[in-house]
C-alpha cells in the first residue's frame, strides 16, 4: 500500500476532546488533553551525596587541570574575559571552579516556554516532565515501505502525527531528515512546517548561525509579537551536543550565543558513550559528562545572565565486541538516575531520553525502550527527548514505533497519576453491597465509573486467544501500521492568522532567494 497519499491530500476535519472515542475504533483513539504530566514521586539516588560529591569534584578538576576545547574565538574572548584560562594559540580553556559555580548562581531553575497557542505552553523544571518527539534520523521507516532515507514528505507526516498527539508536548528537532531539500534551504522549509502544522513549541538547530537566527525570527513572526516580548518568553530551543571528549565546536558555541543573547532556550548535551568518547567506567563517564555539561552551561550564563538552560545527560556504553552504540542497558538507567541528581544538585532542569538500539518494532524495541523510559523518569527527567520514533540507535525514525511510544508515554501520564484515596475511592459502601462470593460489575459505584476507571491501551490486545485467533490474528505492529494512518488522515491544521501565515511565508521566500545558510556543496 501507497502512504504517501495521507500526506497533503485533502485533510479531513475531526476534532477530539477528552476521552471521547476508545482505542481501536475506525475514526478515532482514546487520549486526553494536552497535560504536562508531574514527576508525583521520589526520583531514585543511586549514588550516595559523597559519591556524588565526588563525581561533582572531579568534573571541576577536569576542567580546572585538563581543561576543555571552545573551537570560536568570539566565545574565548568572552570566557577569557570572564578569568579563564585560555591557551595562546590554542582552542584549550581551564575553567577555575570558582567561575564555573558563580556562572550556575544565575540559572534559573524552572522556566515557561511559550507555543504559538498558549495551551500548549511547557513548563521546564521543578516536576514538570514534557515529552518531544523524536530527532535527526537520516531515516525512516514504516510496514508498508520498509526503511528509506527521509524526505519532506515524511517529516511533513511525522510534524503532523506529533500535533495530533497530545501526550507529545514539543517537537525537539526534525523528526527525519528531509535530504531531498537541499541543506541551505532545508532549515527555512522545515522551520515553516513547524510554525504551520503544528502550534507547539519546536526546536532550531545549532549548525550555524544563519540557522539560529532564522530560527528565532520565525518563532517570533508565527507568535505575532515583538523582539522584546520574544526576549522575555522564551519560545524555541537548540540542543548543544559537545564533541566528546572534551570539546564544544564552532557550530554549537555560535548556538549558545545566538539563542542565549535573546534569551531562547539551550540543552547542553555531552552525547558520552563510556567505552568509545567516554572512559568505560560509568563513575568516569559520568564525570566527564558533568564537565562537558558545566562548561556548556556556565558559558550560556556569561553570554547572558538568567538565559534559560537545560543540564542534559545522554551517557550510555557500547558493545565492546563491536563498537555499536548501545541503548536502554542497565548501565543507561543508572546514568540517567545519576544524571538527574546532578542536576538536581545545581537546581537546573533535566533531559534525557527514550532510546533503543532495535531495527524492527520487536520485543527488543519494547524492552529496550521502556527500561530507557523507567530510568528518564525516575532519574527526574524533565524534558524527555526522542520520546517517539527511536529506532536503529537513533539513525531511523518509525511511523509504528512512534505510535508504540505515544502508548508507552500515556502510560507513564498515567502512572504518574497519584491515586486518590477517600471516603468515595474507599469504596466500603460498595464493599458491604456486594458482599462475601459477589462481584462489582453491576455497582453503582462501577457503574458510575468505569468508562474512564483505567487506562485503555492503544495497542494491546486483551481478547482471548480464540477471539483473537478469529480476528486474524493482528499484533502490535499491525495495530501500529493501521492506526497511525488513522490518525494522518484526521490531521486538522491549528488554527494560523492568514496574516502570520504570509509573513512567515514572506520571511521563508525572502531568505531562501538570499541562498539560506551557507553550505560547502
Amino acid at each position: 500500500m501507497d502512504t504517501g497519499i495521507l500526506a497533503d491530500g485533502p485533510e479531513r476535519s475531526h476534532r477530539r476532546t477528552g476521552r471521547s472515542r476508545r482505542a481501536g475504533q475506525s475514526r478515532g483513539f482514546e487520549q486526553t488533553p494536552f497535560r504536562q504530566p508531574r514527576m508525583t514521586y521520589r526520583p531514585i539516588e543511586i549514588v550516595s551525596a559523597d559519591e556524588l560529591e565526588d563525581i561533582h569534584n572531579a568534573s571541576l578538576t577536569i576542567l580546572e587541570e585538563i581543561g576543555i576545547d571552545f573551537m570560536h574565538e568570539e566565545a574565548k574572548a568572552i570566557l577569557k574575559r570572564a578569568g579563564a584560562d585560555v591557551d595562546p594559540g590554542s582552542d584549550r580553556v581551564r575553567i577555575d571552579r570558582s567561575l564555573i559555580m558563580e556562572a550556575l548562581k544565575t540559572c534559573p531553575p524552572e522556566f515557561t516556554m511559550h507555543a504559538r497557542n498558549p495551551a500548549h505552553n511547557v513548563r521546564l523544571g521543578g516536576n514538570w516532565v514534557a515529552f518531544a518527539q523524536m530527532a535527526s534520523a537520516p531515516n525512516c521507516s514504516d510496514m508498508d515501505r520498509g526503511r528509506r532515507p527521509g524526505t519532506h514528505q515524511d517529516f511533513r507526516n511525522l510534524v503532523k502525527l506529533a500535533q495530533s498527539f497530545n501526550i507529545i508536548h514539543l517537537t525537539g528537532g526534525y523528526p527525519v531528515e528531509p535530504v531531498d531539500l537541499h541543506a541551505s534551504i532545508r532549515h527555512l522549509e522545515c522551520l515553516r512546517d513547524f510554525a504551520t502544522l503544528t502550534d507547539k513549541i519546536f526546536h532550531v538547530y545549532s549548525l550555524g548561525k544563519e540557522r539560529n537566527r532564522d530560527g528565532i525570527e520565525i518563532a517570533r513572526i508565527a507568535r505575532g509579537i515583538s523582539e522584546e516580548r520574544l526576549q522575555r518568553e522564551p519560545s524555541l530551543l537548540s540542543i548543544i551536543n559537545s564533541s566528546s571528549p572534551l570539546r564544544l565546536d564552532t557550530p554549537m558555541l555560535q548556538g549558545i550565543i545566538e539563542m542565549s543573547s535573546r534569551n531562547q532556550v539551550i540543552v547542553v548535551t555531552p552525547f558520552t558513550l563510556a567505552g568509545a568518547m567516554a572512559p568505560v567506567t560509568l563513575a568516569g563517564a559520568l564525570a566527564q559528562q558533568n564537565a562537558e555539561a558545566l562548561a556548556g552551561i556556565a558559558f550560556t550564563q556569561l553570554v547572558r545572565p538568567g538565559a534559560p538552560v537545560v543540564y542534559g545527560g545522554f551517557t550510555s556504553n557500547v558493545d565492546m565486541k563491536s563498537g555499536a552504540p548501545a541503548f536502554g542497558t542497565p548501565e543507561y538507567m543508572k546514568a540517567a538516575n545519576v544524571g538527574g541528581q546532578l542536576a538536581r544538585r545545581y537546581n537546573l532542569p533535566y533531559r534525557t531520553s527514550n532510546t533503543c538500539a532495535a531495527n524492527t518494532l520487536d520485543a527488543q524495541a519494547a524492552y529496550e525502550s521502556v527500561f530507557s523510559l523507567w530510568g528518564a523518569i525516575m532519574g527526574g527527567g524533565n524534558l524527555i527527548k526522542h520520546a517517539a520514533g527511536w529506532m536503529e540507535g537513533g539513525l531511523t525514525v518509525s511511523y509504528e514505533k512512534l505510535i508504540l511510544d505515544v502508548d508507552l508515554l500515556q502510560m507513564v501520564a498515567e502512572y504518574l497519576e497519584p491515586i486518590v484515596v477517600d471516603t468515595d475511592t474507599l469504596a466500603l459502601e460498595a464493599i458491604r453491597d456486594v458482599g462475601p462470593g459477589g462481584h462489582f460489575f453491576g455497582t453503582p459505584h462501577t457503574q458510575a465509573r468505569y468508562r474512564d476507571a483505567f487506562y485503555a491501551p492503544l495497542l494491546s490486545d486483551w481478547r482471548n486467544y480464540e477471539t483473537w485467533s478469529e480476528a486474524g490474528r493482528p499484533t502490535a505492529y499491525d495495530k501500529a501500521n493501521r492506526l497511525w494512518k488513522e490518525v494522518l488522515a484526521q490531521y486538522e491544521p491549528p488554527p494560523l492568522d492568514p496574516a502570520i501565515a504570509e509573513e512567515i511565508d514572506a520571511f521563508v521566500a525572502r531568505r531562501i532567494a538570499e541562498g539560506g545558510a551557507p553550505t560547502d556543496y
